[in-house]
């Protein structure tokens, strides 16, 4: 007999001598008994970029008795005792504090109709952070550098700072995003014919990879692209960057106007894919070897080699030699 509640059984037998009764009454404990717990009832979870660089878990140790069914929302069904790591998961995918509640429900059932339920809530804290910033600045060239027979002379001394700048933030940013690359865009000023231009950006692109290549990036991060003089900085544009410029303007810069124009579009930009951040277009006006990038004519290759070394503050004053872009 498997009695679901309390059941009395009746025995009555009867015979010549008369009758006999007897009676049994069987309780039935219909209360399932349940216990959950979690180990601890926080977890921390910390992501930069797309890493997970935290992720704690929580042991959900239960039990249950006299039951016949016992599931644990939102595991669902399990076995009358056990235990299960709970790893800590924030539902939003958004940058910000995490705060995050999740309650388990235990509910142990029997055929008597009995039910026992239990909770245990697990906290989850910590933040979703953006990846490291990537500083980057747009690179200055000398007039009609680098040379077609020179084709690694051109990135002075004041302009690999930047790009070792650019180079290390990025690399520091790849830990937390994989996805990043780099597009790097050669300009020239209007100077000398469209094929001459051309190939002068796409030197001045080239080069500036190569740099950022040797300090640690690999080469299947970074695209170049050649413009030439397609998407040349206007003279109205120049005049309002150099509004924003936190360093004073040397006067030789702010009485030749043009000079200034042209040398502003001697450059590289380098923009961050997929985001489409740009480099900052902010001219070296106070770096030793400025004047070198700013003069028109073209400097003699040794003051560039020089400048290319030491940004040695005499390289301002170079020998100067045929004109260019």
């Amino acid at each position: 007999m498997s009695p679901t509640h309390p059941t009395t059984y009746e025995l009555t037998a009867k015979g010549p001598g008369g009758t006999a009764e007897q009676s049994v009454t069987v309780n039935v404990n219909g209360t399932p008994t349940a216990t959950l717990a979690l180990s601890q009832p926080e977890v921390r979870y910390h992501k930069i970029g797309d890493k997970v660089v935290q992720q704690d878990s929580a042991m959900l140790n239960w039990s249950a008795s006299n039951a016949t069914q016992v599931s644990i929302q939102p595991l669902g069904n399990v076995a009358d005792s056990g235990s299960r790591s709970i790893e800590a998961t924030p539902q939003q995918t958004s940058t910000g504090p995490v705060h995050r509640d999740v309650t388990y429900t235990m509910t142990a059932t029997n055929a008597c109709g009995g039910t026992a339920s239990r909770t245990a809530t697990l906290h989850i804290v910590g933040s979703i952070d953006p990846a490291p910033p990537v500083t980057l600045a747009s690179l200055f060239y000398p007039t009609a550098y680098p040379e077609r027979r020179h084709a690694n002379v051109g990135l002075v001394s004041s302009q690999e700072k930047a790009l070792a700048q650019a180079a290390t933030t990025f690399k520091n940013n790849e830990q937390y995003d994989q996805a990043n690359k780099l597009m790097v865009v050669g300009h020239a000023d209007i100077r000398g014919p469209k094929k001459y231009n051309e190939a002068l950006s796409a030197r001045r692109a080239e080069i500036a990879k190569n740099y950022l290549v040797s300090q640690g990036i690999s080469a299947d991060k970074i695209e170049t692209k050649a413009v030439g003089v397609t998407e040349e900085l206007t003279r109205q544009q120049v005049t309002d960057l150099q509004s924003k410029d936190s360093q004073s303007q040397p006067k030789w810069m702010a009485n030749k106007k043009k000079a200034t124009w042209l040398a502003y579009n001697r450059r590289v930009d380098v923009i961050l894919e997929p985001s489409g951040q740009e480099s900052t277009q902010a001219y070296p006006n106070d770096a030793p070897d400025a004047r070198v990038l700013w003069q028109r004519p073209v400097p003699n290759l040794k003051v560039v080699e020089s400048a290319v070394k030491t940004s040695s503050s005499g390289t301002e004053n170079a020998q100067l030699h045929h004109s260019g872009n």
